[in-house]
């Protein structure tokens, strides 16, 4: 073999090894500053939108957020949200039909202090026929429902877990 191609097969695997390191490097970072990006940029819109109030840009749409007025509540609707397991068992929110939000976040309806949520993680909300769907926002270790990792907003079930990270939480009535 000669000393040419020797060198050459030298430098490429120097090179794959450096791209190796650099890909490394990136993952690490996006895993522990992956939050603050986020939050940056949530800032940067409630700037761009002056006018507008940071909160309501990240809520559902109204008719999301609230039942119609007309329609009363179903029999066996659930009327209060308990953490189950996790730091924060035996914490109850009730149902009023407002959007509930699930982080790390300090403006989060449910503030969870565990390594495994996201600074916006989940948010829970009620649909027009009443019925309550939870969304993953993106989360980086996911959310799941009866032990499905959730990719579309999905109805919740009464007394379905839902999981993120360590902490579980139930609909119940």
């Amino acid at each position: 073999m000669s000393e040419l191609t020797l060198t050459v097969m030298r430098l490429g695997f120097l090179a794959v090894l450096w791209l190796f390191v650099i890909v490394a490097v990136q993952v690490i970072r996006s895993d522990l500053f992956g939050t603050r990006v986020t939050q940056r940029g949530a800032q940067r819109a409630g700037r761009r939108d002056a006018g507008r109030p940071q909160a309501a840009a990240r809520q559902a749409p109204p008719q999301q957020r609230q039942q119609p007025a007309g329609s009363r509540q179903r029999r066996n609707a659930p009327t209060k949200l308990v953490v189950t397991e996790g730091t924060l068992t035996g914490t109850t929110v009730a149902l009023q039909g407002q959007t509930i939000t699930l982080g790390r976040a300090h403006d989060s309806t449910i503030v969870l202090d565990d390594d495994y949520a996201s600074s916006r993680h989940a948010r829970i909300y009620p649909d027009r026929d009443g019925q309550w769907i939870v969304e993953d926002l993106g989360s980086t270790n996911g959310t799941y429902l009866d032990r499905t990792r959730l990719t579309t907003p999905t109805p919740i079930p009464l007394g379905a877990p839902i999981r993120i990270g360590k902490t579980v939480i139930e609909l119940r009535k």
